[in-house]
């Protein structure tokens, strides 16, 4: 039997350790399951002919919401090529609709739902061994030799201790980004989140974490990224790593956390602080400073509380900040959200992220959508058009001012001139606004410019 994992990543840098993690798991197959990774940039007639001259009898396609129409295209082409191979698809683009995707791929073989490492092990064994039989397989959707569909519903959590570290060689991952799991699931219900979903939150043990970042130490790798959707949910758990992590540092490794900055307290401010510059960067999902609209996604947080760790955290000049904004959300029409920017700006986080709602299948936004007169592109990423309380022309304002904090904030290449030229109007969203109209007005926005010319455009504003 062979079998071919194919990811499908939104850049090179990328890497996908969902293949990977059942790749591992799934170890005593190793000879029977190969890999194979490809981008969004690349041709659907490269990885047509790659898998080809593969010919795997299965071939398992890794879907989420930046790949999903070329995972759809490529599986429709390897059924032409290969009509005999059994095509499955994984990954939360497919399992909250998993009837539907049959229903309109009858290329498709099946769908795995939700947490794939048992279900992806016994459908080896399935395909290798003959056993056990499909109908006992949980965790999928399938097609029957009939033609008829089945779903043999979701699996419960995978013991995240019996998952196996995909990191054991190196090879491949040159000048890559590499992911690291230390927990599944999320404590909190925001409605616009899949991670809300999983509410059983659950831990990698302490002894094969700290195992597992040694050997990210040891080879200093440039950066780790943790895909733990609250980091610092556990006060106890947080302070553990990032002592060992400060007490084992390399000079070199950095390490990207998600984390809710209005848990944070005494005692990890003070580890913070102390931690070598550039050694960790936080990811803070802000969203709005509407009280209202927080509470209407269902997320608990205190903006103020958030405020204050913020600016503490950006005392020492040692830690780089993320933070985000999500435009569209219920109930925030253009002037709230302009008020949202403008106190998260206040902030001068060295990044801030300017997002739009996407409406997922299998969140709860997407069953409130209609309710909130939320309209939202029907293809991926399903990203928000209009609501009840914004028009698709501010939404399009939003998305030129998006643009703007891009190119002259972000980037960090106009710092002062942007600092000097921000008193002239009444906020920081203001200016932004402004220059977005300006540039979209001038015919700018469709172009690309250099350094200097953005310099030019701005002098010219």
């Amino acid at each position: 039997m062979k079998l071919l994992l194919v990811a499908i990543n939104a850049k090179y840098i990328h890497s996908n350790p969902a293949v990977y993690s059942l790749r591992a798991y799934a170890g005593e197959y190793g000879e029977q399951i190969s890999l194979a990774e490809y981008t969004i940039n690349q041709s659907i007639d490269v990885m047509l002919k790659g898998i080809f001259r593969r010919k795997p009898e299965v071939l398992c396609i890794s879907c989420y919401i930046w790949n999903i129409s070329i995972a759809r295209e490529l599986a429709e082409e390897v059924h032409r090529v290969l009509p005999d191979t059994k095509i499955w698809l994984g990954g939360p683009e497919v399992s909250y609709d998993a009837k539907q995707v049959l229903e309109r791929n009858p290329q498709i073989t099946g769908v795995m739902m939700g947490e794939g490492e048992e279900t992806f092990l016994e459908l080896v064994r399935h395909y290798a061994d003959g056993a056990p039989g499909i109908s006992e397989i949980r965790g999928i959707a399938w097609r029957g030799g009939d033609g008829l569909i089945r779903d043999n519903g979701f699996r419960g959590p995978v013991d995240l201790d019996t998952v196996p570290f995909i990191y054991q060689d190196l090879s491949g991952f040159e000048n890559r980004i590499l992911y690291y799991e230390s927990s599944r699931g999320c404590p909190f219900s925001c409605s616009y989140c899949l991670s809300s979903i999983d509410r059983k939150l659950r831990f990698r043990s302490m002894e094969l974490v700290k195992r597992e970042l040694q050997f990210f130490l040891d080879h200093k790798v440039p950066q780790v990224k943790f895909v733990d959707r609250t980091f610092n949910c556990s006060h106890q758990r947080a302070l553990e790593i990032w002592r060992y992590l400060t007490e084992h540092d390399n000079g070199v490794t950095n390490f990207h956390f998600e984390i809710a900055a209005d848990l944070l307290n005494e005692e990890e401010l003070e580890l913070t602080a102390s931690m070598r510059p550039g050694m960790i960067q936080l990811e803070i999902g802000v969203q709005s400073t509407n009280p209202e609209v927080v509470r209407e996604i269902r997320r608990k947080m205190d903006f103020d509380r958030v405020a204050r760790v913020v600016r503490r955290l950006s005392e020492n000049h040692n830690v780089h900040l993320h933070l985000d904004l999500i435009a569209g959300l219920p109930l925030e029409d253009f002037a709230s959200f302009g008020r949202s920017f403008d106190q998260v700006y206040a902030l001068r986080p060295q990044q801030l992220q300017l997002g739009f709602l996407k409406v997922l299948k299998g969140a709860y936004m997407y069953e409130k959508a209609a309710d909130y007169g939320c309209v939202y592109r029907q293809k991926e990423p399903y990203e928000v058009l209009f609501t009840r309380w914004i028009s698709f022309e501010e939404i399009l304002r939003l998305k030129q001012t998006e643009e703007m904090v891009e190119v002259y904030y972000n980037s960090g290449q106009f710092a002062r001139t942007v600092e000097g030229v921000e008193k002239y109007f009444s906020s920081p969203f203001a200016f932004y606004d402004s220059l977005g109209a300006f540039c979209d007005r001038m015919g700018y926005l469709e172009i690309s410019h250099t350094r200097v010319r953005r310099y030019e455009i701005l002098e010219e504003f």
